[in-house]
């Protein structure tokens, strides 16, 4: 299986996600839970059970409703009814230990 958009290139999350992880620390990820399809909450898939709808791939979030799967950065499959990755909001760090999810930090990207 492959990604529909795997550098993020779709307008839905802020400048910073187009990384990897697609987040501005590799250990974090913070996502909209909600489907890009029609606004179902997909699983957290763990332990290998996301292997079941993805060969190969151990972990990931699966849409129950309608079948759309995202790795775990939120890049959304190929072949699926969701037509975008999963949104990042807008968020930034204060400090180590607070993030604050709405706000942007200037000059994050």
């Amino acid at each position: 299986d492959k990604l529909k958009d795997p550098n993020s290139e779709e307008e839905q999350q802020p400048a910073f996600a187009k990384n990897f992880y697609r987040s501005l620390k590799e250990e974090y990820l913070i996502l909209v839970g909600i489907c890009t399809h029609l606004g179902c909450s997909p699983q957290h898939l763990t332990d290998g059970a996301f292997e079941e709808v993805v060969e190969g791939v151990k972990e990931g979030f699966f849409c129950p409703c309608h079948g759309s799967k995202f790795d775990m950065a939120g890049r959304v499959f190929e072949n699926v009814p969701a037509p975008l990755n999963l949104v990042v909001p807008p968020y930034q760090y204060v400090d180590d230990f607070t993030v604050i999810i709405g706000s942007e930090a200037e000059g994050a990207a």
